[in-house]
């Protein structure tokens, strides 16, 4: 009886209880991601850095010089022919006086390239490669492409008729377009090569006419 009381009177925990297992799960997730978003986060700032620095160049660029559009305007053309044959053959001979103007005071413009092509209907019917030059602050240049010879184009049926009517006024729809390659000088340094496109949309009245050509401005097409 005594044994038994003793014991009662003894301390008993019973059996022990095993550790709670380690979450290797929520371990791996406060973890992060590692290494790669460290660089994914360095890319992302150098990015968003040098955007920023280009921005305020070109807007520091911009006040400074302030530059301006080129401008190109035809002033004058002469169209001695201007005929369609039964062939499809179209005979031509026109010329185009065209003004270029830079109206900045601190960039000049390396003129690399000049293709000037002539369309009708949206067929091009001459090309003439004039010379290159260098324009100057604050200068107008001339360009004097000339256009003769003949060439054959396909017109359908509403093609030929507005022709028609453009013979009977003597007044003919003939776009003049400059396929340039330039580049822009500021002081000393000149930028890369830009290959630009002006367009010329014109009412040309044919010479033994003597109606009066307007001048035309001519847009840019970058």
């Amino acid at each position: 009886m005594a044994e038994k009381q003793a014991h009662l009177n003894g301390a008993y925990y019973g059996p022990s209880v095993p550790p709670a297992p380690a979450n290797y799960r929520s371990h791996r997730r406060s973890s992060g991601c590692g290494c790669g978003c460290c660089l994914l986060k360095l890319l992302l700032k150098i990015i968003i850095t040098l955007v920023i620095i280009i921005g305020l160049a070109v807007l520091i660029f911009w006040l400074i010089f302030r530059p301006n559009e080129v401008k190109f305007h035809v002033t004058d053309v002469s169209l001695n022919k201007f005929n369609l044959d039964g062939n499809n053959t179209l005979h031509y001979d026109l010329a185009v006086n065209i003004t270029v103007r830079n109206p900045n005071k601190r960039i000049g413009v390396h003129y690399d390239r000049i293709e000037a092509r002539a369309y009708y209907e949206d067929q091009r019917f001459d090309t003439q490669t004039l010379p290159s030059f260098y324009q100057g602050h604050k200068n107008t240049s001339f360009l004097n492409p000339v256009f003769k010879g003949e060439h054959l184009v396909f017109l359908g049926a509403d093609e030929t008729a507005e022709f028609n009517e453009e013979r009977a006024s003597n007044i003919y729809s003939i776009d003049v377009k400059l396929y340039l390659r330039i580049r822009f000088k500021v002081g000393s340094v000149r930028t890369g090569r830009f290959r630009p496109k002006v367009s010329c949309d014109l009412k040309v009245p044919l010479s033994a006419a003597n109606a009066t050509f307007s001048t035309t401005k001519c847009d840019w097409d970058f």
